[in-house]
């Protein structure tokens, strides 16, 4: 059983986003939105190219806590989405334990972009046992 305690951190780099994975993600998700995998459909409206899924990079985020503890002792989890990922781009996911109270680890939650932006911020609750 993982020990958590305050001031625990974790990270995860995800995969590079390939054209891809963007297709995949489209076809197993059903979020076909031309954002995501036509880039004439991103000319069209002004956007250089085609860029993740949101929900993509906050299941890599997912993976980062369920790869440190089972499904089953995340109470909550959740997001805020605040810049796009582009395609080809490699996030890391991290996470910070704040406190622990009550048997329950509160965590925050950051994915990065390689240049540092922060494309997801969040938190997560997960049970101590």
């Amino acid at each position: 059983m993982t020990t958590l305690n305050t001031g625990d951190s974790l990270s995860l780099e995800a995969p590079k986003i390939t054209r891809t994975t963007l297709a995949l993600y489209a076809g197993a998700s059903g979020d076909h939105n031309p954002v995501h995998i036509d880039t004439d459909a991103c000319a069209a409206v002004g956007i250089p190219d085609v860029f993740a899924h949101g929900m993509l990079s906050m299941a890599y985020l997912g993976r980062l806590l369920t790869d440190w503890v089972p499904q089953e002792r995340i109470v909550s989890y959740g997001v805020r989405f605040s810049a796009i990922t582009p395609v080809n781009a490699t996030s890391v996911c991290t996470g910070t334990v704040t406190a622990v109270t009550d048997g329950v680890a509160h965590l925050d939650l950051t994915v990065f972009l390689p240049d540092g932006t922060v494309s997801l911020r969040g938190s997560a609750a997960i049970t101590v046992n």
